[in-house]
């Protein structure tokens, strides 16, 4: 990692074409970026190596492949591993210390300045300015030196041109030429570097992930040791190395307002100013979006596991001739789930109180309808260690069930937030039937007639109290939301009982 870190051992390559996506099943298209949930960026020349026979378990070089799959592992464990420390053990790693940035990057402006012979003739004003812009420059070769995994090219690219900058200043003869910082600032901070940032960071979560995943393989978990004792990583874990560039990218408004404080040119402190609002903007931009894609992938996921059974089934009372049940089309089920305007505010385990028996259930608290869902749970497991890569923000309730090969059917038609009613159970009404921390839930029609009753146990009182404050939160600011959309020419929503 440094360069073990960045190219897994394989010096950087300077070509044109910097990265490959490994590309996951579904492709999302946010406002100036294009995202591939659970993606790793790798340098084109790394991915050729990977697939270096040398590096594979089993060496045979017909069917290149990543060397940490499932796919292929004989089963002399053993020896695999052995092999793999003594390949690990033929690789020469490069060494950065000989860089010209690695010279530079604990120096003072003023030792730069003495060591080129540059005298200090500037104002005061304009020297705690240039102290402020080599403040970014060191930081920014710390950022790439010693905790970079990934965006080295871009980190390397700015940092070339600023230097450049600096260095023409620092060379330049006579007494007070100026040094052209705001151009290189503003062609990398309006330009790649903060949407490789924003790229990087709206897919951290998944590689976090997907690292946990990979650390259950002993044939990675030596390699991952191999590469965290080598020295360039100074004593710094893989996921601490990962979640660098969010650090840095929060901190590069810090820097700019820094040199912006001590600039006396009118022109100059309005570019920086910009700059930095800039760089707050993106900020701002990524946490909606983190969100947005989080969404995303939550919704996307719980409509493969929560089952839509058909009227006939889901309510006994109605009796559909087989020859007729093709004319029953469950339009809403595909879509009613649909993550572009929808959010979950609330889920989890409860227990319903039938007349001969306790069903364990699983509610989801939408913004504007409650779903009540039966969890099932097969015997057989189903191959599901990844969900938690595929979709990290469900539940560990609703993971562990997924893993056991469980789903969520549901019980009755959604219930909207302006037909739901929830009410306390008084502990003396139902201690009788063996009931505690229980709830009541009324559906009712447009017509304030109750339609279906759901006599609700949660664990914990404290579970209880939560569940009943989110409904109330929830329906309020649903009927909120309502009156301010509400036209008079437009009727009530009509539920679908009616």
């Amino acid at each position: 990692m440094g360069t073990v870190r960045s190219d897994l051992s394989v010096s950087l390559q300077h070509n044109s074409g910097l990265f490959q996506h490994r590309r996951s099943s579904v492709v999302v298209n946010l406002p100036g970026l294009e995202v591939f949930p659970g993606d790793l960026l790798v340098p084109d020349g790394v991915a050729s190596y990977l697939c270096h026979p040398a590096l594979l378990l089993n060496s045979e070089p017909k069917k290149p492949r990543w060397p940490f799959s499932k796919k292929g592992v004989s089963k002399d464990k053993q020896k695999q591993a052995f092999d793999l420390e003594n390949c690990l053990s033929t690789i020469k790693i490069t060494d950065y210390s000989g860089n010209e940035f690695h010279s530079l990057k604990d120096k003072t402006w003023e030792e730069v300045l003495e060591r080129h012979e540059k005298l200090p003739s500037e104002p005061p004003d304009l020297r705690k300015q240039q102290e402020a812009v080599w403040e970014l420059f060191t930081s920014e070769c710390t950022y790439y030196l010693d905790h970079l995994l990934v965006l080295k090219m871009v980190s390397l690219g700015f940092l070339s041109c600023f230097f450049s900058t600096i260095k023409d200043y620092i060379n330049s003869s006579g007494s007070a030429s100026s040094m052209d910082f705001i151009s290189v600032l503003s062609k990398h901070f309006r330009g790649r570097l903060c949407q490789s940032h924003q790229i990087y960071c709206l897919n951290y979560t998944s590689a976090i992930f997907y690292l946990e995943s990979l650390r259950q393989r002993e044939d990675f978990g030596i390699y991952l040791k191999w590469c965290e004792k080598h020295d360039q990583c100074k004593r710094l874990h893989l996921s601490e190395l990962l979640v660098t560039p969010l650090h840095r990218l929060t901190r590069y408004p810090m820097l700019l307002k820094n040199i912006w404080k001590r600039s006396i040119d009118a022109k100059e402190k309005i570019t920086l100013y910009s700059l930095k609002e800039k760089v707050e903007k993106a900020i701002r931009d990524l946490e909606g979006k983190v969100k947005w894609l989080d969404n995303f992938q939550k919704f996307r996921y719980l409509q493969e596991i929560i089952v839509w059974p058909p009227l006939w089934d889901r309510d006994k009372r109605f009796f559909i001739p087989e020859c007729l049940k093709h004319i029953f089309k469950e339009h809403m089920a595909d879509n009613i789930l649909s993550p572009t305007n929808r959010h979950l505010l609330h889920e989890g385990k409860l227990t319903l109180a039938e007349s001969i028996r306790f069903l364990d259930v699983y509610l989801f608290l939408f913004d504007d309808f409650l779903l009540i869902t039966k969890t099932k749970h097969n015997k057989k497991k189903l191959g599901g260690s990844d969900i938690g890569l595929v979709c990290p923000s469900l539940t560990p309730e609703l993971q562990a069930m997924i893993k056991e090969g469980g789903s969520c059917t549901v019980l009755d038609q959604p219930i909207p937030l302006d037909r739901l009613v929830v009410k306390n159970i008084d502990p003396f009404h139902i201690s009788v039937f063996g009931l505690r921390n229980a709830f009541l839930l009324q559906h009712k029609n447009r017509y304030q007639q109750c339609i279906a009753a759901f006599l609700l146990q949660a664990q914990t009182e404290t579970a209880k109290k939560t569940w009943m404050a989110q409904i109330k939160r929830a329906t309020s600011c649903f009927m909120k939301r309502y009156e301010t959309k509400k036209s008079p020419f437009t009727l009530p929503a009509e539920s679908s009982e009616i």
